[in-house]
């Protein structure tokens, strides 16, 4: 058992409660833990290309984030319905929450109970995932993009004390509409952060997954989720390794992409579907060599896809050196770059 995954607490004031532009910083300006080769540096995001080479690959999400929030009823109670992903044939996977954004439990939920949204509503149908009640697959005659611009908000959970504008959850990347909360790990990017990058000659390329709803962060696995893998993206990426270049992804939704596209010698292929790929001490990554992350809560599966990447020790030191010094957590908190030792700069 790990401190990483078992052995910590999360102080309530470590909890990002507004973008950091609140704060009156940029988005670069985020504080940013470097764990490699057993050395922890402390620096800010916007100093991320000291820290790569020329000839490595980041790798980015370019999902955008849906307004998956709308407010309806379920009976007589208030809820807010999160709509986490859209299934093959048209319906929808959902999530039943309190007004106060935490779980909801003021009445029994039931296969065949409606959601009144407005000018919608939807029918559960049945769990998805059983034997877990907490998504359920939900069917509506009700075209759901055009219902979530008019109505839906980004959804947040009780540590956001305030509702903040659909643009604080866009990333630089966002271009594919379809994920259920931002692949945040991308947030700290700028435009003129990126454009340092490629002049220092590191190449950027793009996966597409689109996240589900995190508040399975109690244990339970990661859910399945659409990807794809263009090939340019997975060209590169072998390209790279061939040439002793590092794969640096962009947050855990990249690398379990990367990953479910490659192979056991670690190549990389062109892919789309939906990936059910849990990263952890039994299934270590084959192809990303760092990785860019936010901080994950004790418990989170993200946990073990980070000891998959950096291994167990350094996940435990960088976790220790973060709750030490006051690093945030969450979407809107501060960040790490974390390397694989085996792949480490020399």
């Amino acid at each position: 058992m790990t401190l990483a995954l078992h052995d910590f607490a999360v102080p309530a004031d470590r909890a990002a409660t507004a973008p950091p532009e609140a704060r009156g910083l940029m988005r670069d300006e985020v504080r940013m833990l470097v764990s490699r080769d057993e050395t922890i540096t402390h620096a800010t995001f916007r100093e991320l290309p000291r820290f790569l080479r020329a000839g490595d690959l980041v790798v980015i999400n370019n999902s955008a984030t849906l307004a998956a929030a709308v407010d309806g009823h379920y009976r007589d109670h208030p809820i807010v319905l999160h709509f986490a992903t859209w299934l093959d044939d048209g319906t929808w996977v959902v999530e039943l929450r309190s007004p106060n954004r935490v779980p909801f439990t003021d009445a029994v939920v039931e296969s065949g109970a409606r959601i009144h949204l407005p000018g919608a509503q939807v029918t559960l149908r049945n769990p998805w995932l059983p034997p877990t009640r907490r998504l359920w697959i939900a069917a509506t005659e009700t075209d759901i993009a055009p219902l979530l611009t008019r109505h839906g908000r980004p959804i947040t959970y009780s540590y956001v004390t305030q509702q903040w504008s659909p643009e604080y959850y866009r990333t630089v990347f966002g271009r594919e509409p379809g994920s259920a909360e931002m692949p945040s790990a991308g947030r700290p990017f700028t435009h003129s952060l990126v454009t340092d990058l490629v002049a220092a000659g590191i190449t950027v390329a793009p996966i597409t997954l689109h996240t589900g709803v995190s508040s399975s962060e109690t244990g339970e696995p990661p859910n399945p989720e659409r990807y794809v893998v263009p090939e340019v993206t997975a060209g590169l990426v072998n390209a790279t390794r061939a040439r002793g270049g590092r794969v640096v992804a962009v947050g855990t939704t990249v690398t379990r992409a990367l990953e479910s596209a490659a192979d056991p010698s670690g190549r990389v292929h062109p892919e789309a579907g939906w990936t059910d790929l849990v990263l952890d001490g039994t299934r270590p990554a084959r192809t990303v060599d760092a990785l860019i992350t936010g901080w994950h809560e004790p418990g989170a599966s993200h946990l073990r896809l980070l000891e998959a990447v950096a291994g167990a020790e350094s996940v435990h030191a960088a976790y220790r050196a973060a709750l030490d010094t006051g690093y945030l957590w969450h979407e809107f908190g501060d960040t790490a770059l974390l390397f694989a030792a085996t792949r480490a700069l020399s």
